[in-house]
């Protein structure tokens, strides 16, 4: 039997904020343990929170970046439970009237273009972080994550593989990074995924039993996690057994998830409205307001690269799909005007030496500047390609400037036709037979003349300049 698998994430986005959701705590990451914390974030009796404007504003700034439409009136709920690094028992987060509802996020598949529901985004508040030292069986508890802001966004069930449920991560952080509400940094935590997941078989209607496994912080990792999951469920349902509806954990290590509990529904957690938060009403204006500075999103700058620029669609998706790449793109072709070729030297060169430095996408080393000097070297004949990617590879990792470093190295070209055809001549002189084997119609020769030409002027010319004045000179 053929089964099909049904995914529906949970993403939570860490907001890119200077203090926390309900407190002043600063939220930078990487200091010391429980360093930023204060009576709010650790919930002491008689403390009491306060909505930090600017999460409010990333919440609606995201959901109206994915299409959905704002609660008007909008609150905070209280979810009940225990766990070690949550000191209150409790998290403030938002069942009932959450602040975003209805989007869309439009990915690519191998069969095409597919939209993905959101079913709502929701602001909340993290938990502490567990560190857990197995050599020496003890558990450590970090609180300073506390109280830092997240946004919740929950896709509907409309995903179908580990593919599409990647490119769907792949869109949303491109989106979240292009209007700046997180860093995406999976790598540091600050955007985590939960899958959720069931089988049923194909053709059928009603979805299998689901399991959750929580905090896939790659999306290799989510990949892997997805796939595993998938197959033992299969492997269960054509051995008889019942899949049990539980909340995983991921091991990338050994490549197998591990139960840590029944699976929690809504109930289970005794929700109702946070006393301490009153609700928030959300008008027209303010949406209009903060609609205005959501900026061009990756979908709309890769139509008018193709439109307006007339690059090739894989190029202008790859460029579009980075904010800094696409800036520093956009820079380069305001001062050159050549938007081909800067983008073919953006996909290719840009993106090899990136790769291989294991540089992000969010600090591109070189400068615009340095690519327009290039792309204007080459556009002047004063250097050929080979050189231009010399002087690139140089600027991009010691910041050289390319024109001082053409001219400290010898390396620009013979531009003087005068010049040239000097040389030329000389070559002619000391290569007869060949110039009689190409007056006589072999036409080899004249490949042969031309590599002792280029070879006389140390490859510092224009090959179409040299094959021009050679012809010329060779039907005289």
């Amino acid at each position: 039997m053929n089964y099909e698998t049904v995914i529906g994430l949970e993403v939570h986005a860490e907001l890119s904020t200077k203090s926390k959701i309900f407190c002043s705590c600063p939220t930078g990451f990487g200091a010391s343990p429980n360093t930023r914390v204060c009576e709010v974030c650790l919930g002491l009796p008689g403390s009491l929170p306060v909505l930090n404007r600017k999460v409010l504003e990333y919440a609606v700034k995201t959901g109206l970046a994915l299409g959905c439409d704002i609660t008007r009136l909008t609150r905070f709920d209280r979810k009940n439970y225990f766990y070690p690094d949550l000191p209150k028992a409790y998290q403030i987060s938002q069942l009932y009237l959450p602040v975003c509802r209805d989007g869309v996020i439009r990915i690519e598949t191998k069969n095409g273009k597919k939209n993905i529901g959101i079913r709502e985004i929701h602001m909340e508040e993290d938990a502490g972080k567990l560190i857990h030292d197995g050599s020496e069986n003890l558990t450590f508890i970090d609180f300073n994550r506390c109280s830092i802001p997240l946004l919740e966004i929950v896709s509907e069930p409309d995903l179908r593989s580990a593919d599409e449920a990647a490119a769907y991560v792949e869109k949303l952080i491109k989106i979240l990074k292009y209007i700046e509400v997180c860093d995406c940094k999976m790598q540091e935590g600050s955007l985590r995924v939960d899958v959720n997941l069931s089988v049923m078989p194909e053709g059928e209607r009603v979805f299998g039993t689901r399991t959750e496994t929580k905090n896939l912080n790659s999306l290799r990792e989510m990949r892997r996690a997805i796939n595993y999951e998938a197959d033992r469920q299969i492997r269960l349902i054509e051995s008889g057994k019942k899949v049990l509806g539980q909340t995983l954990r991921w091991d990338d290590g050994k490549g197998k998830s591990t139960a840590m509990r029944k699976k929690e529904e809504a109930a289970d957690y005794k929700y109702f409205p946070e006393p301490d938060l009153p609700p928030v009403f959300i008008s027209q204006e303010y949406t209009d307001k903060i609609k205005a500075q959501i900026p061009e999103l990756p979908d709309g700058k890769a139509q008018r690269y193709v439109n307006e620029l007339g690059l090739s669609k894989s190029d202008a998706v790859i460029i579009a799909g980075s904010v800094e790449i696409a800036d520093f793109y956009e820079r380069v072709i305001k001062s050159c005007g050549e938007y081909k070729e800067a983008a073919n030297w953006v996909t290719g060169e840009l993106l090899r030496l990136m790769k291989l430095s294991g540089v992000s996408d969010e600090r591109v080393p070189v400068s615009p500047e340095s690519l327009v000097e290039i792309i204007n070297m080459l556009k002047s004949g004063e250097i050929n390609r080979i050189v231009a990617k010399q002087a690139f590879e140089e600027a991009f990792l010691n910041k050289t400037n390319p024109r001082q470093y053409v001219i400290e190295n010898n390396l620009l070209l013979f531009t003087d036709a005068e010049e040239i055809r000097k040389i030329l001549i000389t070559v002619l002189d000391e290569n007869q037979k060949s110039v009689s084997d190409y007056k006589s119609g072999k036409t080899s020769a004249f490949g042969y003349i031309t590599g002792k030409a280029m070879k006389a002027l140390n490859s510092k010319a224009p090959v179409k300049e040299v094959q021009k004045i050679l012809k010329e000179l060779l039907e005289q």
